[in-house]
């Protein structure tokens, strides 16, 4: 069999075609890429991409989920946003008025979070509405009437250790520290590594004039210094106001506990360094 051998004009013009069209290639990319960035059409299926990308979950409960998680992370004004855009698009519901509500109070806007509050009283959320209410009260100094708007709501969640805790610190700040002591014991009980709750026990025995066991609960928790001072200012403002003195008015007085900075540590008292805060609550719930 006799091989054919290609003609080197053959191979010679294919090789020039190959490199025109590699040429012509590269100079279309250049032509469609040039610039700093990304091209056209890339930039136009990112846009697309976005156009395309849902702007929030797809199920109401994941949606309201997300706006809780922001809450907890402190971005209140932007849960506001997200409210608007959950409502618009599910319609209100008690869950997103509560949401709206607390986003209100924590971003300095007391008469529209009392107006939301105000809003849940017909609902199945009717006692947060009645707690928000009362902390709304309470940052304003008016303890008595935060009081009565927590019993309120720890009558209709009675296993509520949040709203037992700050119904105690009311009844304290109004200068009952006899009524503080049942709620702020059973909120101990019901969650008893809670920061909030023990450093309102913690309040209670120093107004109650248990000092010691005051300080060994604050050893024991490991309670900042800071923390500690504030519990001492509490105390002061306990005992004039159990004595019938005169407050020096909201701006003097510190927001209920629920609203400060959680402690860091846990809490407890003197007696014995060592003795578990659970135990140092059963005793004073006896």
């Amino acid at each position: 069999m006799r091989l054919i051998k290609t003609p080197k004009f053959f191979t010679h013009a294919t090789c020039c075609v190959c490199a025109a069209l590699a040429l012509g290639l590269l100079g279309a990319c250049a032509s469609k890429e040039s610039g700093y960035g990304v091209g056209p059409q890339a930039e136009r299926q990112a846009m697309l991409r976005e156009a395309n990308r849902d702007p929030a979950p797809d199920t109401p409960g994941m949606y309201l989920g997300l706006i809780d998680r922001m809450q907890s992370q402190g971005l209140y004004f932007a849960s506001l946003a997200h409210i608007d855009a959950y409502e618009k698009q599910y319609g209100v519901t008690p869950d997103s008025i509560l949401l709206r509500a607390d986003a209100l109070r924590m971003t300095d806007q007391p008469e529209a979070s009392a107006s939301a509050y105000a809003q849940l009283l017909q609902t199945p959320l009717a006692s947060r509405g009645h707690r928000g209410l009362g902390l709304l009260a309470g940052a304003q100094g008016e303890f008595g009437r935060a009081a009565a708007e927590l019993q309120q709501a720890a009558q209709l969640a009675p296993t509520d250790p949040v709203v037992l805790s700050d119904l105690g610190y009311a009844r304290l700040r109004a200068g009952d520290v006899a009524g503080a002591r049942v709620p702020l014991m059973k909120a101990a009980q019901l969650d008893s590594a809670n920061p909030k709750i023990v450093s309102n026990v913690a309040l209670f025995l120093l107004a109650s004039g248990q000092v010691t066991d005051a300080q060994t609960l604050m050893n024991q928790q490991k309670l900042a210094v800071d923390v500690r001072a504030a519990i001492r200012s509490d105390a002061a403002k306990v005992a004039a106001a159990e004595s019938g003195a005169p407050h020096s008015g909201a701006a003097g007085m510190s927001a209920p506990r629920s609203l400060q900075a959680a402690p860091a540590g846990t809490v407890a008292s003197t007696q014995n360094m060592m003795e578990p805060a659970p135990r140092v609550l059963q005793r004073f719930a006896q």
